[in-house]
């Protein structure tokens, strides 16, 4: 998987000033890798500081020291008519997070004694709307996606066994690309999902459907695909290396548009439906919030971790691929509490907004 690259956007300031903000956000840079922090967080952050630091420098403050909070209150006042690519204002989420990179990073800085106070401790940042996904796929609408691949090609069995494996898991897009065939325990029916979403582990369910297509694609495909040194990768593209994010995106959103389903979407469209089909059939939110990898949701005040067996039989007993043939709950509800499922679909929509897929 390709890692992301800090961009090059040129610093303001004096070459070899150790308190500009080059060569703090340097430092701050080390310290989030050296804690783990994925490279999309690194990369966002220091995009988001390094915009911050070329508008202070229009305005002849050229140090993190320098900054005041009325200065990061105009800032943010500027944000609201900075254009995007498409011509448009900056949406209020996209102002949310570049606001709070900024926080982080003079937090950071304060509580490293690089600065004598916190100028963004005070800073109050606009309220985050609640934003459903822009698309969820119904029962139907699913298998007509996934019934898209031809599985008599090795390529076409590959795609199935991916589209049912993030339909069956509600797995992120850099969890299954970094899925390697020992995290799968065929005996138990789960997917260990190793480093995910701020680097913790966990351990899902899988469907039995899913598991008989993935079982396929591994005694079939994967052995026309691997080659020496098989690193133990379980999807690979024809040239025997590991998926980039991009270009599962790519995949994934071309067989959405050739199915006629007209939704948008790619990986993160099998996330939400797989979240939304179990929340209609009586999933319990706790249960849910454990599958996805959720640290907390907004409906859950109290997280409770449940057992890896409990969260396998209310997958079974709600997702509509994870037997062979669907069928329906005894005693399922018709209705369902539409806050919690406005609220978890908001929590899904949030995270996709924070790793966009390509288009």
């Amino acid at each position: 998987m390709g890692k992301p690259e800090i961009p090059e956007i040129p610093w303001p300031g004096e070459p070899g000033d150790r308190a500009s903000f080059e060569a703090l956000m340097a430092e701050h840079v080390e310290w989030m890798r050296a804690r783990s922090f994925s490279e999309c967080t690194v990369v966002n952050r220091v995009r988001h500081v390094k915009t911050f630091a070329l508008w202070c420098a229009e305005r002849n403050v050229l140090r993190p020291v320098e900054v005041t909070l009325p200065m990061l209150e105009r800032y943010q006042r500027a944000l609201l008519h900075r254009p995007t690519r498409s011509a448009k204002p900056l949406s209020v989420r996209s102002q949310h997070y570049c606001l709070t990179d900024l926080r982080l990073f003079f937090r950071w800085l304060a509580r490293g004694h690089h600065l004598p106070a916190n100028p963004a401790s005070e800073l109050d940042l606009p309220k985050l709307p609640l934003r459903l996904p822009r698309s969820v796929l119904s029962v139907e609408e699913a298998e007509k996606v996934i019934g898209q691949p031809d599985v008599r090609d090795p390529m076409g069995l590959r795609d199935r066994a991916i589209m049912e494996v993030f339909y069956s898991t509600g797995m992120r897009r850099a969890e299954l690309v970094g899925l390697k065939v020992y995290d799968i325990d065929w005996t138990r029916g789960t997917v260990m999902i190793r480093h995910g979403k701020g680097g913790k582990d966990r351990v899902v369910p899988i469907g039995e459907r899913a598991m008989a297509w993935l079982w396929k694609y591994l005694e079939e495909a994967r052995p026309t695909l691997a080659m020496e040194p098989d690193d133990g990768t379980v999807f690979l593209t024809v040239e025997s290396t590991p998926f980039h994010r991009d270009h599962m995106s790519r995949l994934m959103r071309d067989y959405v548009t050739s199915s006629g389903v007209e939704k948008e979407g790619a990986c993160h469209l099998f996330r939400h439906s797989a979240a939304t089909s179990m929340l209609e059939n009586g999933a319990d939110i706790r249960f849910i919030q454990e599958m996805l990898g959720h640290a907390c949701l907004e409906t859950t005040q109290i997280y409770t971790r449940v057992s890896i067996k409990k969260l396998k039989e209310i997958h079974t007993a709600t997702h509509p691929a994870a037997k062979m043939e669907r069928r329906r709950p005894e005693g399922a509800s018709d209705s369902e509490d539409e806050a919690t499922k406005e609220e978890l679909l908001s929590s899904l929509a949030a995270e996709e907004a924070a790793e966009p897929e390509e288009p």
